[in-house]
Order: structure tokens, then C-alpha cells, then sequence
């Protein structure tokens, strides 16, 4: 889960669901001030971030995430104690109706 330093939406979609389950917070982090529609996001906040829980899961995202992923090490120095990824294809990739469904045993 954590061996890439990015995460398409639907990789984002299936860790969030894992690790809330752990009790581990995922928050998708806007540096570029365009939220995405229908999900929950938070502005770039240094002080802000830094009042999180330690085990909570940045997800940092700009327009096509070249940006973010290009900036990825700052923000891992910049938030030692929590995990840091870029979201692959940023914005512009990313389809607001995309869900993750788990598949439970009475969907075979």
C-alpha cells in the first residue's frame, strides 16, 4: 500500500476504505485551491496538517499531479510523522463518481 508514492483514484478509494477500517484517517490534501466535487478535502494547511494525528494519510493533489509528485519529498520532510502521497493524474484525472465496493460473499 505504502511501497508507491502515488495512488490512483482507485487505489486511493480502496486504502481509504482499508485503512479507516484501522481507524487510520485519509484526507486528500488541495495545494492548488480547486476542490474536488463530492469529496471531502482539505486545503494545503501546514499548521493546520500538523495537528493531526500522526498516523493520518496525506494525499496530496494539483491539476495532473506532476506537480505533487515532483514536490512529494518536501512534503514528506515537511510532515515527518504521517504518510505522504501523490495522487496520480491530479485533478484532471480524477471521475467524482467513481466508488470502491467491497466484494462480499454474497456477490460470487
Amino acid at each position: 500500500m505504502f511501497s508507491k508514492d502515488e495512488w490512483t483514484q482507485q487505489e486511493l478509494l480502496k486504502n481509504k476504505n482499508e485503512l479507516e477500517k484501522k481507524g487510520i484517517k485519509v484526507i486528500l490534501i488541495d495545494t492548488i485551491l480547486k476542490p474536488i466535487e463530492n469529496v471531502e478535502t482539505m486545503l494545503y494547511n501546514p499548521p493546520l496538517m500538523q495537528e493531526l494525528p500522526e498516523n493520518t494519510v496525506f494525499v496530496f493533489y494539483c491539476d495532473t499531479g506532476k506537480t505533487t509528485k515532483e514536490r512529494l519529498e518536501y512534503y514528506k520532510k515537511k510532515f515527518p510523522k504521517h504518510k505522504c502521497i501523490s495522487l496520480k493524474g491530479g485533478r484532471g484525472y480524477f471521475r467524482p463518481n467513481l466508488q470502491f465496493f467491497e466484494k462480499s460473499d454474497n456477490n460470487e
